[in-house]
């Protein structure tokens, strides 16, 4: 920091940027009345100047302040002079009686670039502002050199802002384009956030005081677009949270976004007005825009933090990441702040951009997150859908086939019982040679009694006489009719069931579905075949597992098993499978299935569990 030590010029020289640092200063307190100076004060005599000692303290009745110093000797026409840091209002320059700079830039840091001309060498430098107290903030760098290096060093001091700001600039007008081409249940939340984020990085560039020195002549614009980004910001920051989490209590945040946008619409009008009447309204609109403002600033991030705890703690988890996020730039930002107050006002308020950085980044993480459920329940939509139209189709041929079998075999059964009589009869009178021929029409005979007799269970599965089933003394029973038939196919079968597993239904039926299921595994097996069936008890659920080791099956296969006339063996109808389906359903149960080919297949039967 500076401490203003007199009228005379000390700089050093040989840098190797080549420029030179002028640290000799003399201090005029005077106190604003709003106007900018027409010019210096040139006649002030020598003495009332401020000299060096206790240096930058002026009154405290005084807020403005005359500079002076003295540029060294030039004769280069590409030289500038660049002061880094300037905490002050209003700031205007002059080189001896000319006028060089003038800014309406309203913020406390300033830095100013300008180009000087070979005639201003040796000339003294006079430079007014306004400060919020009497005490001068200028840093004690001012650096005269050639232009272009100092440009670069100027460039380089204001890298973070012009990369950031492009950066939010160029996001949300991405954002803004594809908002209007997606769908309108996410058109709200894009175009709220694209918005958030294009009001944030017109904030980043219009605080920087780079535009104000590239654009000397623009501040004026460049403040009210700061102005305009903020009352945009606010309200669209609420509608984004809005249209995630919902209106609150009672629609709480619904109709504080509602009182946002009016007030801003309100400041908005307020701003063309104060334009308008070339800033007579400029205390009002100040109050408006600035303190007002900020205590509906402040009071709207308690109300959203707040929110957002409450929703976390329900286990919301975009929730946690807008806490997450909030805390982070919160924490940047109040840290910054409580330094600024710790050094009165000397720290400069760097990183609260690269914290907003990152607060924004959290907010497209919640967007890409909104985009990512809703597509998954799409899809789990158009599974459900896509079951449900299976199930439908399935229900609807079951209907078909119920009412056919419930119609015809009872009338189809009792001529065949008749011709299966006779056919004996004929055949114990026959020839040796023509029972061969009777024998095979007898099996034919009970091949389409035993059809008739599935058509029957499947049109009429309902479990009579029901009783409680010990599951382990039905798969014995199961165990020791099937397992000749494992060995023939050159496998064999490995069961385990706990003993204490009870169900409830009829044990002819239970065995009948549970032989279909485990023939078909044993015609699926190959050479060392395998099928394991375990049983087990879980949630008052009996689970069985029947797995093979065979040839496995598709996707297509799969999805139709359970079909009328549907099988993968030469001579089967497609029957049996149906009717198992159909008799685990009449006992409360499920059965699903899962297999790939070449690999095996496993069936899950779930029934309700019962106390022996």
């Amino acid at each position: 920091m500076l401490n203003g030590a007199g009228a005379e010029l000390a700089y050093s020289t040989g840098r190797s940027d080549q420029t030179q640092d002028v640290s000799a200063w003399s201090l005029l307190w005077t106190r604003s009345t709003g106007v900018t100076p027409t010019e210096p004060p040139l006649q002030i005599p020598e003495q009332a100047w401020q000299p060096a000692g206790s240096g930058r303290d002026g009154p405290s009745s005084l807020n403005a302040v005359w500079v002076r110093f003295k540029l060294p000797d030039f004769h280069d026409p590409t030289q500038g002079i660049l002061l880094e840091k300037i905490y002050g209002k209003r700031v205007t320059i002059y080189a001896n009686a000319e006028r060089i700079y003038e800014s309406n830039y309203n913020y406390q840091l300033n830095q100013i670039l300008l180009p000087l001309h070979s005639t201003m060498s040796s000339q003294y430098i006079y430079l007014w502002m306004e400060t919020d107290s009497a005490a001068l903030h200028l840093e004690d760098r001012v650096l005269v050199g050639d232009f272009h290096l100092l440009f670069n060093r100027f460039v380089k001091s204001n890298l973070a802002d012009i990369i950031l700001g492009s950066t939010f600039l160029f996001l949300a007008s991405v954002m803004l384009i594809w908002g209007f081409f997606i769908s309108r249940r996410y058109r709200l939340s894009v175009l709220s956030l694209s918005l958030v984020i294009l009001s944030a990085g017109v904030l980043i560039f219009t605080y920087s005081p780079f535009l104000y020195t590239l654009f000397e002549n623009r501040g004026e614009l460049f403040t009210r677009l700061y102005d305009i980004s903020l009352l945009i910001l606010l309200p669209f920051f609420s509608l984004f949270f809005e249209s995630i989490f919902g209106p609150g209590f009672k629609g709480f945040l619904r109709k504080m976004r509602k009182a946002q946008m009016g007030y801003s619409l309100f400041c908005l009008l307020f701003l063309v007005i104060n334009q308008l009447s070339q800033g007579r309204y400029d205390e009002w609109y100040y109050f408006f825009t600035v303190k007002a403002l900020g205590i509906i600033m402040i009071f709207q991030f308690i109300v959203l933090v707040a929110s957002s705890i409450i929703f976390s703690l329900k286990g919301n988890r975009d929730a946690v990441i807008f806490s997450v996020g909030l805390a982070f730039f919160a924490g940047i930002s109040l840290g910054e702040l409580l330094q600024f107050f710790i050094s009165s006002g000397d720290y400069t308020l760097v990183y609260w951009k690269w914290g907003a950085a990152g607060f924004v980044i959290m907010l497209i993480i919640i967007l890409g997150r909104l985009f990512v459920q809703n597509h998954e329940q799409v899809i789990k939509y158009s599974q459900e859908l896509n079951m449900f139209n299976r199930e439908l189709q399935r229900s609807e041929k079951m209907e078909i086939i119920s009412e056919l079998a419930a119609s015809v075999a009872h009338e189809v059964r009792n001529p065949l019982q008749v011709t299966r009589g006779f056919i004996q009869l004929i055949s114990g009178k026959s020839k040796p040679s023509e029972r061969e021929y009777l024998h095979l029409a007898l099996v034919e005979l009970d091949r389409a009694s035993g059809i008739i007799t599935d058509f029957l269970t499947f049109a009429k599965p309902e479990q009579s006489r029901t009783t409680i089933l010990r599951v382990f003394d039905e798969f014995k029973h199961i165990e020791g009719i099937l397992t000749p038939l494992a060995h023939l196919q050159g496998g064999r079968m490995v069961v385990n069931i706990p003993d204490g597993i009870w169900i409830r239904g009829n044990s002819s039926k239970f065995k009948q579905a549970l032989i279909n299921i485990v023939k078909n595994s044993i015609e699926a097996l190959r050479e060392d075949g395998q099928i394991e069936i375990h049983a087990f008890l879980s949630e008052n659920k009996v689970h069985i597992q029947i797995r093979d080791n065979g040839e496995g099956m598709g996707e297509e296969e799969l999805a139709r098993l359970g079909e009328p006339y549907f099988s993968n063996k030469s001579k089967g109808t497609g029957l049996g499978l149906m009717v198992t389906f159909r008799i685990i359903e009449a006992m409360d149960g499920n059965i699903s299935y899962s297999s790939k080919k070449g690999v095996g297949t496993e069936a899950l039967i779930t029934l309700p569990a019962a106390e022996g």
